[in-house]
């Protein structure tokens, strides 16, 4: 059987959006997560509830149902985003991916399930570099198909070492599925003996995250545009993706990025690239956010808790998401609410396993006085006491249920819910392990009805809109403007990395198309 009836096929990756002001990340924290070697992989593809991206899974069941093929799994991991990761961990692993892949003997491609955003304490393009030394490794004629998250942050050289590069598509990230069978079918086609051919524009501008939603907004319009473009162009176009960025990694290769792959038609990639980036550069002005002043969301929760008739709310803490390299850990919107005493609040998800371990200590019922973030006062946070009681523990292993995490298996460590004001005041939910608060299982798995609450607050930027929906649309959504890791406001960093001008830090940043 021929490879291209029964293709041998890599499998790999390193998952890690990297936040240049967080704490740097190490071999612990991967493992401690997910470090797949093997046929673990394999294994994990065949659970129901996987611990790895949802895209490798996609993409191993869709080879499998498109016809004969042989799985080479290499090694995939992946942490929660965080700072840099250790330059040491990384070079080991992408050493162990190739001697893995020379032991396994010649392959006909290569697919790695990435982030894209990953920085390292030596590197500001891993991505691109574990990718090139893969096409080193396999030679020129073997397919490498990469899928990233949209906020890739994209260079040349990864665009160079790749056949294929596919983008998620949606945020909060619902496709990740879709983007794995996408690859997986595209990869046929291309052994098939369809000729890729890539086009790559990066536009000076570096919006934060919290404008790059794929529902309605600039982004959505470009997302939307070049789907529509691309149906119109027949078969010439293999793959639009149209990258957001993390401004955070704060690199040279930060900015929108445009990656359109023909299908043997460079002209009509090149083409669209040019009419996308020119559309993204006109509309570049709408890439900014009013976010909601704290003390007015302050007020707002107070105003809704007292008012059984007026809507509910949900607040995202947007300046300490963990989702974005966040601690967890700011205290500034749940001081505010406790200190105007509102009522009928949720908060979730504080990550504090020193606490989380003092109430499991103390026990259910038990009253003490909790303190956060105690042991982590930073410019970005501060602790903050009050008196508490323990309404629930759990054990925070848990299968999320809606939107990103949805049939993930996750291990929150230790977890409290903990009552602050007396009943009807405020929920706290503690957890061990960071994550950001994207899926309702984060409140349900301590028995905490969301439906009941007058206001959600999340430490979460955008992915808990698709968590939440059942309970909350758009219209009752609020971004607030509290400090830290992640905060939206980029005035309030020392960029060290991203090229300037650029816009919307540099107003008089000037940009041409490369069409004549």
């Amino acid at each position: 059987m021929s490879a291209k009836q029964s293709p041998r096929v890599a499998l790999g990756g390193i998952v890690l959006e990297s936040n240049s002001f967080a704490p740097t990340v190490g071999e612990e924290d991967f493992r401690s997560r997910y470090y797949l070697e093997g046929e673990e992989i394999l294994d994990q593809a065949a659970s129901a509830h996987s611990v790895m991206p949802m895209e490798m899974t996609a993409f191993v069941r869709a080879m499998q149902v498109t016809g004969p093929w042989q799985p080479v799994p290499l090694i995939l991991t992946g942490t929660e985003p965080g700072g840099p990761v250790d330059h040491g961990f990384f070079v080991r692993t992408v050493d162990a991916m190739i001697e893995s892949l020379a032991k396994a003997g010649p392959v006909d491609a290569v697919y790695l399930s990435n982030h894209g955003a990953m920085t390292t304490t030596e590197s500001h393009d891993p991505d691109g570099e574990m990718t090139a030394r893969l096409r080193e490794a396999v030679g020129p004629d073997v397919t490498i198909v990469v899928t990233l998250d949209l906020h890739a942050n994209i260079s040349q050289c990864l665009v160079d070492a790749a056949d294929l590069i596919v983008g998620y598509q949606t945020n909060p990230h619902v496709d990740m599925l879709e983007r794995g069978e996408e690859a997986a079918h595209s990869l046929r086609t291309i052994l098939a003996g369809a000729r890729p051919e890539a086009a790559f524009i990066r536009l000076p501008l570096t919006p934060a995250s919290v404008v790059l939603l794929s529902r309605e907004g600039p982004y959505a319009d470009l997302i939307n545009y070049g789907q529509r473009r691309k149906r119109e162009l027949g078969g010439a176009i293999f793959n639009v993706s149209v990258f957001g960025g993390f401004v955070f990694g704060d690199t040279p290769k930060n900015g929108v990025a445009i990656v359109v792959t023909g299908r043997d038609d460079g002209d009509a990639a090149r083409g669209l690239a040019a009419e996308i980036a020119e559309r993204g550069w006109a509309d570049r002005r709408r890439f900014r956010k009013q976010l909601t002043p704290l003390d007015e969301a302050v007020s707002l929760a107070v105003s809704v808790g007292e008012k059984p008739s007026a809507a509910a709310v949900i607040f995202s803490d947007a300046g300490d998401n963990p989702g974005g390299g966040g601690l967890g850990t700011t205290t500034w919107l749940l001081a505010g609410l406790v200190e105007a005493g509102a009522r009928g609040v949720l908060f979730g998800s504080f990550c504090d396993p020193v606490l989380a371990a003092e109430a499991h200590a103390k026990g259910q019922g038990a009253r003490f006085e909790a303190v956060f973030n105690r042991d982590s006062e930073s410019e970005f946070s501060r602790s903050f006491s009050a008196s508490a009681r323990v309404i629930s523990l759990g054990d925070g292993k848990v299968v999320g249920r809606r939107g990103l995490y949805a049939n993930r298996a996750m291990d929150l460590g230790p977890t409290c819910a903990l009552e602050i004001g007396g009943e009807g005041g405020i929920l706290v939910v503690v957890i061990s392990n960071r994550r950001q608060t994207a899926d309702p299982m984060f409140f349900e798995m301590l028995g905490l009805d969301i439906g009941a609450a007058r206001c959600v607050c999340v430490k979460s930027r955008g992915h808990f809109r698709a968590g939440f929906d059942l309970w909350f649309t758009p219209e009752q959504v609020y971004e607030v403007d509290t400090a830290g890791l992640t905060s939206p406001v980029l005035e309030r960093f020392q960029w060290r990395g991203l090229p300037r001008p650029v816009y919307p830090l540099d107003e008089d940043t000037e940009w041409s198309s490369p069409r004549p």
